[in-house]
């Protein structure tokens, strides 16, 4: 399970990291569930919508590390921080369930510091 956990999450930091909308989608359901400080987001079109926002800070070139990673079973965990001509964020998290091949909830959070 873990090595199909791991290749899921490259793909979907691969994807984030070019802002690619289409393949960043192809990890969600329908019935997937985003958990943000604002509020859960579902729905192919909303968590769309969520990542249209996050590019958006996080462009494609930001840089970005990978402060820590874990995965056990069929969840993932990761540590991050960015930085962009919009905004710095020295800390960032995100948690991943996985059901199959797709993430079934996902849970982020960060700290901005607004540039």
């Amino acid at each position: 399970m873990e090595n199909n956990v791991e290749q899921i999450l490259v793909h979907h930091l691969t994807a984030f990291g070019n802002n690619d909308l289409d393949a960043i989608l192809e990890d969600y359901t329908e019935t997937s569930m985003l958990f943000t400080p604002k509020g859960i987001v579902t729905g192919l079109d909303n968590i769309r919508q969520f990542f249209v926002e996050f590019f958006a800070v996080i462009p494609t070139g930001s840089a970005f590390g990978m402060d820590q990673k874990l995965i056990e079973g069929n969840v993932a965990y990761i540590l991050w921080s960015s930085d962009s001509d919009l905004a710095q964020i020295p800390v960032g998290t995100d948690t991943f369930v996985f059901e199959g091949d797709k993430i079934k909830y996902h849970t982020v959070a960060d700290y901005r510091i607004a540039k």
